[in-house]
This record gives structure tokens, sequence and C-alpha cells, in this order.
């Protein structure tokens, strides 16, 4: 039976998925296959390049610098989180992406993005870590409201996380029957229909499609966990989450707050090591 991990968005609560992977990777814990959404495709390919520590490390360095998250980026760019930094002058020369480990992985990595002309999901499968697959994880973490959509492969990206919040089910067809769930938010979390939605059909206007989905987007996400929590009692998924929630921002500027979600996701998988552990064995 193969074995995944699967990781959920949430912007800087994503620094809770990069605790609980380091663990693992320094622990020796590996899967058939990962994927993530949002936060979970940029922080989690960190897994496949096997670089213990440098999501937190570069998100504490640079979390306050205006080049990788400010209202002058959004202002600028049309991007809150700006591409050019974080996606090229990041990776390829502050804190380099390690592509060639990336690539001699074989474990498969999978990225979510929702098209946004179709209102449904788009799954790429990262092979090399080049500039196609980091376009994808962009795509996947391109927040609506505060990102341009990102054209790639044909099709008009934004947020994976719009329409599903974790690649369960897209794994699950795979064939991946146990699963290691990562989620951002508490057990009893429940999302609410968002504030936002009249700006979001000015903004998005062009595409219909994902504002239809973010007006929806509450009922998918409480309905697509609770799924998930169905599959963890028949013993095809186990969840690691925060106890409760973490008290970091989206868009988060002190350092400390972003360290001690990391702790946080190191906490909960250093103490549930052994179940993780006796659960990928299919014990």
């Amino acid at each position: 039976m193969k074995t995944g991990l699967i990781m959920e968005g949430g912007a800087m609560r994503g620094m809770f998925t990069c605790g609980v992977i380091d663990v693992l990777m320094e622990q020796g814990v590996d899967f058939d296959g990962a994927a993530g959404i949002s936060a979970g495709a940029v922080f989690g390919c960190n897994f496949k390049s096997r670089q213990i520590g440098r999501p937190i490390r570069y998100n504490k360095r640079y979390c306050a610098d205006p080049r990788y998250a400010s209202l002058r980026s959004l202002l600028l760019t049309g991007d809150l989180f700006g591409a050019e930094f974080c996606y090229h002058t990041l990776p390829d020369a502050l804190d380099p992406f390690d592509r060639k480990a990336f690539r001699e992985n074989p474990l498969p990595f999978y990225v979510g993005a929702s098209d946004a002309d179709r209102g449904e999901m788009a799954y790429h499968l990262c092979a090399d870590g080049g500039e196609k697959d980091i376009e994808w994880m962009r795509a996947s973490a391109s927040m609506p409201l505060v990102s341009r959509v990102v054209s790639i492969d044909g099709k008009n990206l934004l947020d994976g996380g719009i329409i599903e919040p974790t690649p369960y089910f897209f794994m699950e067809k795979l064939g991946y029957r146990r699963n290691l769930v990562i989620l951002t938010q508490p057990r009893d979390y429940r999302k609410k229909k968002s504030a936002s939605l009249p700006l979001a059909r000015l903004l998005l206007r062009k595409y219909p499609a994902m504002v239809q989905a973010l007006s929806l987007r509450h009922e998918r996400y409480n309905r697509h966990i609770d799924m998930i929590r169905q599959r963890e009692e028949a013993g095809e998924a186990l969840i690691i989450c925060p106890p409760t929630p973490l008290q970091v921002k989206r868009v988060e500027k002190n350092p400390a707050a972003l360290e001690a979600a990391y702790q946080c996701g190191r906490r909960e998988a250093e103490g549930r090591l052994e179940e993780i552990r006796a659960f990928l064995a299919g014990k």
C-alpha cells in the first residue's frame, strides 16, 4: 500500500508544517509520494530536496523585507508576496533551493492550483525543481485578491486552497491509500464564509468560476476535512495538526512568531513519531 505525505496550505501557518517535515527528515521517515497545496507546496518542496531548516531560516531572515511581502509589493506588482524576490532572488541566490537534490530524489512531488477559468483543480508533477515547477508552486500559493493570476501550461491559475484545502483525494486516486496529513488548523476548526466576497466579485470579475468557488469555499473546506477524518477513523489517514490555533499572521513580520509555529510543528511530530512510524508500517 503506497504511503503519501499530504500538506495543507495556510500562508505562514505553514511554519508548523516545516517543523513537522524537518523532524520527519531528521528521523529518516519517508513516503512513496508527497503533495502540497499553497504553503504546503512552496514549503513542502524542501522535503523532496532534503533541505532541513531551510524554510524557517529564510522566512525568519526575510519576513520583514518589503521585497518578500508588503503592501508596496502589492501596489507595484500586483503580488503581496513579491514574485521576483520569492521565486527567483531568494531560491537562486540568497538561500539556494537545491534543484540537483530535488531532481535526483525519486520521490514524486505534486502541487495543486485552482484553474481560474474552470473553477476546478489542476495538478502538476514537479520533476526537476526547474523554472516550470517553480511557476506551478507560485501558482499554487497565489492567494486570491492579493496575487496576480499565473498563466502556465495554457491555464490561468490561482491558490489551490480555494477549491481543495489538501491534495488528499487527488493522491488517493493515484493509489496512495495510507496518508499522513499535515493540517495547519486545530482539529475543531471550522471555516466560515468569507467576508471579502464583494471585493472578490470586483477583482475577479473576469473569472466568475473563481468567485463562485470562493463563495462556497467554507462549505467545501469543512466537508473535505470531515472526509479526511473519516479516512482517519478507518485507519487510512493520520492527521498531524496544531493542538490550538497558531498565533501567527498570514503575513507575519515577527520572526519569533514564525519560530513559535515551527517549534509547535516539531513538538507534535516528535511526540507522535512512534505513532507515525507504526501507521506508515500498517501496524
